[in-house]
């Protein structure tokens, strides 16, 4: 709700004095402690910012300036008042403002002037998830009511009745729905909503940073189709978009609705006066670079803030992790004379009752804490809390602002803190917060042309109408798609038009996937057997193998078996302290350069390519620490996607010049474990006694090597703390070599190991600038890659076709290389963690050395 909006008297029972004054005394107590201050890495007071008001453009309506006037709003915000009158002058535009700014009245304002003067007129509003259409709904009521005009809006999604919806249809001026159900609901059936359809005038997106990557580039393409129908209808309607704040909101929506758009960005609303904190739990193992766990470190702040009575949200990655925290607040309430029931959680699984009743509570001030997944994170109404806490970094700094924006209302003092998580991009962001407040480097990146996803949506088109010779939909594309469409008999060819003679329901495909095939979920409880969900099946390697932890709103699973034959995956619940990570091995051939920008040492490119990957084995992986407990292996046949990379190529001069230099010696291992010895000397019998690269045999007295060709130091064996090195010294994992081929592996080795390493740090500081998660960059190196004949290093696009991150990389590569540095420099292992450049051993002291002696070669030749 607008910040503007005079809250009702009940909403706010607790004396406002006494929680500023208790937050002013949490946040005195947390400075005035020495230790827990040398683990804050910076500390923001960021000023109040005065509102910036303006007028109401003349044409609105004098009922409608009437009834703002009455809910409390005179005057709009300078945004507010620039937003309408653009969207009034016919403008496409897109709102780019902080949380809590009041972006809804930004076309909310325009909707019901055009309802007020044209009954016919229609509106649709898109919003990403269902709980945002509710709570715009319930304020559109609002508003409705008061103007008179009754129950004009509805919501329309997979919850609504289907007694509801022949009614919605025929007698909703507004309908609040979400992209998928105008995929799979509303498009296919769109002569049910011709009256509809033939009077939209307005398309309103919420939430437009929420649309990117692989699903962004579906909704480009959903739009696509709803402008198609919208013509043939004789409507040709105006969008009126609202985002956060990133780097390019006006090309992404230009990207999604296929024109040019206004940008407001200037925003009006005050802003209360806030303290940032960002804290980074303390070291506990240097040499591993382990860390106090997050949620632990969380927990003692939400305490000294709870202790002060102030009220409080929680931030978590996950519904384990909200549960955990839920629990262990509530214990130490118990223990500190608070009431255990004024601390609520919040996330995806409740039902709608309990989540409203939630809500009522933080806007009361009966609940005093609330800990939330990202559920809380897109505009729910709960008013303004005091003190915001997000456990880890959630991904993206457009939605690190929203979750802090849930703290603070009007020229109040607010607290928002963000414990970092032992991951590279936490690291990251908490030892260069500069990043967090300054411009955002985030980039929104669609690909509406990917030919898998716009396969699938040719398709849907013509199942809704008959493609025109002359219709270019997919652009140049078309006519190509459509004879593929064709030899698969799905269209056929009657004289000036494409038909559809498919005998499917062509959009039941997915708009989070770019490929149509799935794995379904199947979990087991007791006897009963349920359906969760499903994986594309390019993915299903990745996520439901044998032994992986699959979680499912929040809950997590154990796969019990993945029956690739059939597509399907079987889970039971579990309630466990680790994730799993799969160890794959993939192969990249190059199809097509393009772009290359050749460098005397080494050269940039990207373009299409064909990824071959196997997943071999799996780790699990401590929560709170990265620790390695263990290891799994995987047999599922290899699978290969036609997408795109970017990749790196070392010139010869430079390995060169690095070896001479001393850093390309290999890693030093001195001890390999106890099954060493035996393994060693199973692996030269097996091999004859004679070097398998060069077939020489051993000399009297001077036996041959025997290397590794994974890297043990890959495996993470620590003396008396696990037993890794069984892995690392399978038969399978070794070779036997004589001395001049060793040094020329070892070498070898430590090239491929050193871009291995680089590729980790690259893949999960990119994140930072394309606003994608680690897992849609897959990183593969190859010494001797087939089209170049160089060490080369890989970051391919994990969805087929790829959405554009590649080039992306290209463009922003020089940029992340010095953050790449930055991180490895900053962390404070002594040969590398998994909060830098992966699992690290003291044994090999050069490991991070290499790794920056590579980056300031690179560096040195772009500057």
């Amino acid at each position: 709700m607008p910040e503007q909006f005079v809250m009702p008297p009940h909403k706010r029972p607790t004396d406002e004095t006494l929680s500023q004054a208790g937050l002013a005394a949490g946040l005195t107590l947390l400075r005035q402690d020495p230790a827990w201050m040398a683990n804050v890495t910076a500390w923001y007071e960021i000023a109040a910012q005065k509102p910036q008001w303006a007028d109401w453009p003349a044409e609105l309506d004098e009922r409608l300036t009437r009834m703002l006037a009455e809910q409390g709003i005179v005057r709009p915000y300078t945004h507010q008042a620039e937003a309408v009158a653009r969207v009034l002058a016919g403008e496409d535009i897109v709102v780019v403002t902080p949380t809590a700014s009041g972006k809804s009245l930004c076309y909310h304002v325009p909707v019901l002037q055009e309802l007020l003067h044209n009954p016919t007129h229609r509106t649709l509003y898109l919003f990403p998830t269902k709980a945002l259409a509710y709570d715009q709904l319930t304020l559109l009521q609002r508003l409705l009511a008061a103007l008179g005009l009754g129950k004009a809006a509805a919501s329309f999604d997979g919850d609504t009745p289907a007694g509801d919806r022949a009614g919605i249809r025929r007698n909703a001026r507004l309908i609040l729905s979400n992209p998928d159900m105008l995929h799979t609901g509303i498009l296919p059936n769109h002569y049910a909503w011709r009256e509809f359809l033939s009077n939209l005038h307005y398309i309103v997106i919420d939430e437009v940073h929420a649309y990117r990557g692989v699903f962004g580039s579906h909704v480009a393409n959903v739009l696509r189709r709803l402008l198609r129908i919208c013509a043939f209808y004789g409507t040709h309607p105006q969008f009126i978009c609202c985002s956060a704040t990133i780097a390019n909101p006006d090309e992404l929506c230009a990207r999604l609705i296929g024109r040019s758009v206004g940008l407001v960005e200037r925003s009006g609303a005050p802003r209360s006066k806030r303290e940032l904190v960002l804290v980074n739990p303390p070291v506990t193992n240097r040499e591993l670079g382990l860390r106090r766990s997050a949620l632990q470190e969380a927990r003692g702040i939400i305490n000294t803030l709870l202790n002060e009575d102030v009220q409080t949200v929680a931030f978590t990655l996950s519904r384990s992790a909200s549960e955990l925290l839920l629990a262990h607040l509530r214990r130490d309430a118990l223990a500190a004379g608070r009431e255990p029931e004024q601390i609520r959680g919040y996330r995806s699984g409740y039902l709608p009752s309990e989540r409203r009743a939630i809500e009522a509570g933080i806007r009361s001030g009966a609940v005093r804490c609330v800990v939330a997944t990202n559920a809380l994170e897109l505009g729910i109404d709960i008013g303004g809390l005091d003190a915001a806490v997000l456990v880890g970094y959630p991904g993206t700094i457009a939605s690190a602002w929203q979750q802090l924006g849930r703290a603070g209302r009007g020229e109040r003092l607010s607290a928002g803190f963000l414990v970092a998580a032992p991951y590279p991009l936490d690291q990251y962001i908490a030892t260069h917060p500069d990043y967090l407040t300054g411009s955002s480097p985030e980039l929104g990146l669609v690909a509406p042309d990917n030919r898998h996803i716009l396969l699938n949506h040719l398709r849907c088109a013509a199942y809704e109408l008959p493609f025109r010779q002359d219709e270019q939909l997919a652009g140049e594309e078309t006519s190509e798609l459509l004879n593929i469409l064709a030899a698969r008999r799905e269209v056929q060819s009657a004289g000036s038009t494409w038909r559809w003679i498919g005998q499917d329901y062509p959009a039941s495909f997915s708009l989070r996937t770019s490929d149509s095939f799935n794995v379904s979920i199947i979990a087991s409880q007791g006897e009963e057997r349920q359906t969760i969900g499903w994986v594309d099946r390019p993915s299903a390697q990745f996520m439901v193998y044998a032994g992986a932890v699959y979680v499912h709103n929040g809950q997590q699973y154990l796969v019990d078996e993945l029956d690739w034959p059939a597509a399907i995956a079987y889970v039971h619940p579990v309630d466990v302290d680790f994730y799993t990570s799969v160890s794959r091995t993939s192969r990249v051939e190059i199809q097509r350069v393009a772009e290359q920008d050749e460098q005397p040492e080494f050269s940039l490119a990207w373009g299409d390519v064909l990824v071959t990957t196997r997943v071999t084995g799996y780790r699990r992986i401590k929560m709170s620490t990265q620790e390695t407990l263990g290891w799994g292996t995987v047999d599922l046949p290899e699978q290969q996607v036609a997408t795109t990379a970017f990749w790196l190529c070392l010139q010869p001069e430079l390995i060169e010049r690095l070896a001479a230099e001393g850093w390309w010696l290999g890693e030093q291992v001195s001890d390999r474990g106890p099954s060493w010895p035996v393994q060693r000397d199973l692996a030269r019998k097996r091999d004859g006694y004679r070097c398998t690269a060069c077939g020489a045999p051993e000399r009297p007295g001077a036996q041959h090597h025997v290397h590794h060709i994974v890297p043990f130091r890959e495996f993470g064996y620590v003396a008396g703390a696990n037993d890794f090195h069984l892995e690392a010294n399978r038969l399978a994992n070794l070779t036997t070599l004589c001395p001049a081929c060793h040094r020329q592996a070892e070498q070898n080795t430590a090239v491929a190991d050193t871009l291995s390493s680089l590729g980790r740090v690259l893949a999960n500081l990119l994140p930072l600038y394309l606003m994608c998660d680690p897992s849609d960059l897959g990183v593969s190196t190859d010494l001797h890659a087939p089209q170049t004949g160089k060490p080369t290093l890989f970051v391919f696009d994990a969805a087929s076709g790829g959405v554009g991150l590649s080039q992306a990389t290209m463009e922003c590569f020089s940029r992340v290389l010095t953050g790449a540095q930055e991180l490895v420099e900053s962390c404070l292992c002594s040969a590398g963690c998994p909060s830098c450049i992966g699992p690290g051993s003291a044994a090999d002291s050069n490991a991070k050395e290499r790794v920056l002696h590579l980056i300031a070669a690179l560096r040195v030749r772009q500057a």
